[in-house]
């Protein structure tokens, strides 16, 4: 089993830079010349405000970083890109539960269990972003309520099964499960 990583905070937090920068650490003791890392991307291009923040996330990685832009079929991506890579970084984990509840309703609570699995038998290194949205106001609607309360039960099981906890704020990351790259 591969060391797989959590990365949670809130929004502009610091945690996908936070998440790069660890990537990179994990290409560069792999490098023989031509390491690489796998960029998942799960968000979509919906309007401007975030096309503009994808082109920011893609001018920050450089080009030991290949990406591949997916918004629901994450596990298969990690299956299918296991052990070709130095690490896998999927940024973010919350904007992938959203393209779930948007285009898969009814596999939400299944598309966890694949994630977890796929975890569980890659053998390379895997970081994931996730925004932690259970520290705020309780959302005013159900559907609110509902993406607040999958994330968390998302966020255990993650939790649960990951090597390395990280909680990032104001760009800090603070230690909230193991504590070195194995």
């Amino acid at each position: 089993m591969a060391f797989n990583t959590l990365i949670l905070g809130g929004a502009q937090s610091g945690k996908s830079r936070y998440a790069l920068r660890l990537g990179e650490e994990y290409i560069v003791a792999a490098d023989k010349g031509t390491a690489r890392g796998l960029y998942v991307a799960t968000a979509q291009p919906l309007d401007q405000e975030m096309e503009e923040k994808i082109q920011r996330h893609r001018m920050e990685r450089g080009s030991q970083w290949e990406t591949v832009e997916e918004p629901t079929e994450v596990p298969n991506i990690i299956r299918k890109c296991s052990g070709i890579y130095s690490v896998i970084l999927i940024d973010c984990l919350t904007l992938w539960m959203s393209n779930l509840m948007e285009h898969k309703p009814n596999s939400i609570e299944h598309s966890a269990r694949d994630l977890f699995d796929a975890l569980s038998g890659t053998t390379i290194p895997t970081i994931m972003v996730s925004n932690e949205i259970g520290l705020g106001l309780v959302p005013g609607e159900a559907v609110g309520r509902r993406y607040r309360d999958l994330s968390g039960r998302l966020h255990q099981g993650l939790a649960e099964i990951c090597n390395r906890v990280i909680l990032v704020v104001a760009g800090l990351p603070l230690e909230l499960k193991g504590s070195s790259i194995k």
